[in-house]
């Protein structure tokens, strides 16, 4: 008994060639090529429209100097604050050395207050500080002792202690001052005088404290002008060197022929990109899979295509030269049985190509394959009556759920009927049965045909394999369909003896698929 022959419905046993060459699809989508217009496939940083590219290197390199080139002008900012306080300190402890020797230019006369060489104060200021420095010292009912009139006093709830000097900052003459003040108390508590507690107060312009601010700040932004372009052309440097494995690696593939579809040697690629090169070896053992598995298509196609064709052009050629119509008639008779032979091999040839290019690419479902099956059977009834065989449908009537594709496992189904029903004669059997049990499903095909040998049962799932003295017509390619089916299913497919009352007889194949937990 040969490989069974694979016919996709009853009803048409011999579809158009053209129909399942387009409906196979023999290779994977080539993609689009690139754009001859000026500026097409240029890399775009930043780029998230689908269809567009990112550069790599441009990535890296923008979220590393976006937060640099934000932090700068931040940098400018605490630098500035830094610099103001840095330049106040030093200003702000000669106020308060002013006010205390200010306040030790009071007297205390009569229980009065009275300021020693009240000309001679500003002497103590400095020189040439007229503009920068001011000062006043008054009395607790508001009159003047000595200095500027007009200097504001301090608000209500910032009186500080006798003896303690604040600071704070207020405008004069319409200008902002930094203002060291304090009080002087009658150390007589006993005694009573409106003069105490006596205010002194020293204000000074900020405008050295900011041209020293600035000086601060230009003496540490300056040098920020060249760091910064000196870290930008260092990242860049780095980013280059760093990525030289990866432009190292792309030469290589590069300079591969087109037909290497060896693995790519991962050393000398950097750490990271191991995993990418790893499934990108894992795509080109695929693809070589893919390759060889057409190329063995086009070759078994070729070899088998030789003989159907010579067979009609030898009868076309014979049917040329007859002048008899009966003789004509029977070339044209052979011609229609060999043109359905050879429509029925180009129609195996594509559904195994098929087959096999949808391996790891068909998504399954849970399905119940009872019903499935019990269609499949109901579709090669009539075709059993014309043959003269008696075809029967069994099943348990128990749900049968499996992770499967439905109109691949209907192919397998009908090659499996088609091959017992083209190796049974007439008056024969052929019994389709369906069992569910705990863990599997089991479909199998009985048939009271010759049989196959237990030692050719391994080579009937070859392409083109036949068994010799079966005498039926038939490709060879038919049991290869279904193991190539069964074994995207993660199924097992298994030839035994059929069941007869006097010994074995015809043959048993049984395809048992894993079955899901899941109630479907």
């Amino acid at each position: 008994m040969s490989a069974p022959e694979q016919t996709p419905t009853p009803q048409s046993r011999h579809p158009s060639a053209l129909d399942d060459l387009l409906a196979t699809r023999e290779s994977a989508p080539r993609a689009p090529r690139s754009s001859s217009r000026p500026g097409a496939g240029r890399f775009r940083r930043g780029a998230q429209h689908q269809g567009e590219t990112r550069s790599l290197f441009g990535e890296i390199l923008d979220w590393m100097l976006a937060p640099l080139l934000l932090m700068w002008p931040l940098s400018i900012g605490f630098t500035f604050i830094v610099a103001r306080s840095l330049a106040d300190a030093p200003f702000d402890r000669a106020l308060i050395d002013h006010a205390n020797v200010f306040v030790r230019q009071i007297q205390i006369v009569d229980n009065r207050s009275v300021v020693r060489n009240p000309r001679g104060l500003r002497d103590l200021l400095g020189r040439g500080t007229e503009d920068t420095l001011f000062y006043q010292i008054s009395k607790a009912d508001g009159a003047l002792l000595a200095g500027e009139q007009t200097m504001p006093s301090p608000t209500l709830y910032d009186f500080p202690a006798p003896g303690r000097i604040k600071l704070r900052t207020d405008q004069f003459r319409g200008q902002e001052v930094r203002i060291a003040y304090t009080y002087m108390d009658n150390p007589d508590d006993t005694a009573v005088s409106a003069d105490f507690p006596v205010l002194v107060q020293i204000a000074e312009t900020l405008d050295m404290r900011v041209a020293l601010a600035n000086e601060i700040i230009k003496g540490v932004i300056f040098p920020q002008f060249i760091i910064l372009p000196l870290a930008v052309a260092l990242v860049w440097f780095g980013l280059s060197r760093g990525l030289a494995p990866l432009n190292q690696l792309q030469q290589r593939i590069r300079e591969r022929r087109p037909d290497d579809l060896s693995p790519i040697d991962p050393r000398g690629a950097p750490e990271e990109i191991a995993p990418l090169v790893a499934a990108f070896n894992e795509l080109l053992g695929r693809l070589d899979d893919s390759f060889g598995s057409q190329k063995r298509f086009i070759a078994d196609a070729a070899h088998q295509m030789k003989t159907p064709l010579a067979g009609l052009r030898t009868q076309a050629e014979l049917a040329l030269r007859e002048t008899e119509p009966e003789q004509l008639r029977r070339r044209l008779e052979q011609l229609a049985i060999g043109s359905d032979r050879a429509a029925h091999l180009i129609s195996q040839l594509l559904s195994l190509a098929r087959m096999e290019n949808l391996r790891d690419s068909t998504p399954r479902h849970a399905i119940d394959l009872a019903p499935l099956a019990r269609s499949a059977a109901s579709d090669w009834a009539i075709d059993a009556i014309e043959l003269g065989i008696d075809f029967g449908y069994e099943s348990d009537d128990a749900p049968a759920p499996i992770a499967g594709e439905p109109v691949m496992l209907r192919e397998m189904f009908g090659n499996l009927i088609d091959n017992a029903l083209r190796y049974t004669p007439r008056g024969g059997s052929v019994t389709t049965r369906l069992r569910s049990s705990a863990g599997r499903v089991e479909f199998e095909v009985e048939d009271s045909g010759p049989g196959i040998p237990e030692s050719e049962r391994s080579l009937v799932f070859e392409r083109f394999y036949r068994v010799l003295g079966s005498n039926i017509d038939g490709s060879g390619l038919g049991l290869a369909i279904v193991r190539e089916i069964a074994d995207q299913h993660d199924a097992a497919v298994e030839i035994l003896d059929g069941r007869c009352p006097t010994g074995p007889c015809g043959t048993r194949i049984v395809v048992s698929f894993p079955k899901l937990r899941e109630t479907l």
